[in-house]
């Protein structure tokens, strides 16, 4: 369901500051390899700032980092040389305030820049740790991809930050070379879509940040429109200046050279959400993780290309949240747990009988709460009763404090009419609903 959340950014710095011309170096080094989370089709990779350790989603569609959710941090950082500054990105609502800091340390695997530039906000209401379900502190991307060659290897799960002077390409004869244009700091291809039976070419942001497999800026000129009209309206994603909504719909063919994948999923984002990205005229939309993530990728800006090969997910099936709900983690909530330490205790009070007996020792612990922040138009759950701000608890049976906030959205992808049972919280009453997933493509 999330899969689609994130379509983080495509940042446009109101102020247009200038950029320091110090970078990333390998340390010892012509390499580093950096193990990655991979949820909702995000790479989440480790970062040290000035010696804190955080998370940051590692995002090609933004031009500088940018840390939030660090309330609880933000005073052992140490931040220097700071100004006040506003952030435009995707999404329906205003600037962002932000306060720049220069010359700070980063740190990722092997590789350190003494001098980075970082954007810290301190609106609580940015933050996408809950529709993750994992601590996340930011997000960066060009400073990366600048100082290095980096391999994407989405089927392991690992970025290898190479230096370009050492750097030597191995003959690949599956696979897919293209060339890869700078714009705005952001990288873009070019690639071929099928529509009503023609084939239209597209310049694509290539956006590790956003979940979703391709958004398409609407053009009736041009043809980019949802296919016979077969469409439905949905929350596409939070960015860093509110809410997108637009149109899901699904796509005959995408087509990058002789790579081809058929059937697809493809949003259609409302052009006031998007305005700021549109503004590059010749873009069409955005190529996501969930394409991306069938291929392991090498990314060369100095060389001005990109590699594609296909890997084990290559031919993933495209699945879509069928139920209408949308999940965050809202705080913990109280669970009582059977205590497995010990629960047997041997009476031997009588003499002429030892027997065993079961004593039901319980322990009280804090988990996450899992509540609905978003509910789509009559859609099976909102028909079924559910509301905004209802907490589930139980999933077709299972406890969701047992499971990870993936692992429950992982329930509404299930095939058309698949059943589901909710036990929920309201107002601290437990209710139960139950509807079957309903596909609208």
């Amino acid at each position: 369901m999330i899969r689609r959340f994130f379509t983080f950014f495509c940042i446009m710095f109101i102020c247009g500051p200038s950029f320091s011309q110090s970078g990333f170096h390998l340390v010892q080094t012509e390499r580093t390899k950096i193990k990655f989370q991979h949820i909702d089709n995000l790479i989440i990779i480790p970062v040290e700032i000035n010696g804190g350790k955080f998370s940051f989603i590692l995002d090609s569609g933004v031009s500088k980092p940018i840390l939030f959710n660090i309330i609880n941090s933000s005073d052992s950082l140490k931040f220097k040389n700071i100004e006040s500054i506003y952030l435009r990105g995707l999404g329906d609502g205003e600037s962002t305030e932000a306060l720049k800091s220069r010359k700070n340390v980063f740190k990722i695997g092997d590789a350190i820049n003494v001098n980075q530039d970082v954007f810290i906000i301190s609106d609580e209401t940015i933050n996408f740790t809950p529709r993750l379900g994992i601590p996340v502190h930011g997000i960066i991307g060009y400073d990366i991809f600048k100082d290095f060659i980096v391999e994407i290897n989405y089927g392991s799960k690992f970025i290898r930050l190479n230096n370009p002077q050492t750097y030597r390409y191995k003959t690949c004869r599956s696979c897919e070379t293209l060339k890869l244009t700078l714009y705005n700091n952001k990288p873009f291809i070019d690639a071929i879509i099928e529509v009503k039976g023609e084939s239209i070419p597209v310049k694509l942001l290539m956006d590790s940040g956003g979940s979703d497999a391709l958004w398409l800026f609407e053009n009736d000129s041009l043809g980019l429109v949802p296919e016979d009209d077969n469409f439905f309206i949905d929350f596409l994603g939070k960015g860093l200046s509110g809410s997108v909504h637009g149109k899901r719909a699904k796509l005959k063919r995408f087509s990058i050279n002789d790579f081809h994948i058929n059937d697809l999923n493809v949003a259609y984002p409302d052009s006031a959400a998007v305005s700021f990205a549109r503004k590059f005229k010749a873009r069409s939309g955005s190529m996501g993780g969930e394409l991306m993530k069938r291929f392991n990728i090498i990314m060369d800006y100095e060389g001005s290309k990109v590699t594609f090969k296909k890997n084990k997910h290559f031919n993933d099936s495209f699945e879509y949240n069928k139920s209408g709900i949308v999940l965050e983690q809202d705080g913990v909530r109280i669970v009582k747990e059977r205590d497995q330490g010990s629960p047997y205790k041997n009476d031997q009070s009588n003499e002429e009988l030892s027997r065993l007996s079961v004593i039901e020792a319980y322990k009280y612990t804090l988990k996450p709460a899992f509540r609905i922040v978003e509910l789509r138009l009559d859609s099976p759950a909102e028909r079924a009763g559910l509301m905004f701000g209802d907490i589930i608890l139980k999933i077709n049976n299972k406890e969701v404090h047992n499971l990870k906030l993936q692992e429950v959205n992982t329930f509404f992808r299930a095939q058309d009419g698949k059943l589901i049972r909710l036990k929920i919280e309201r107002d601290g009453v437990i209710m139960s609903f139950q509807f079957k997933l309903k596909s609208l493509l």
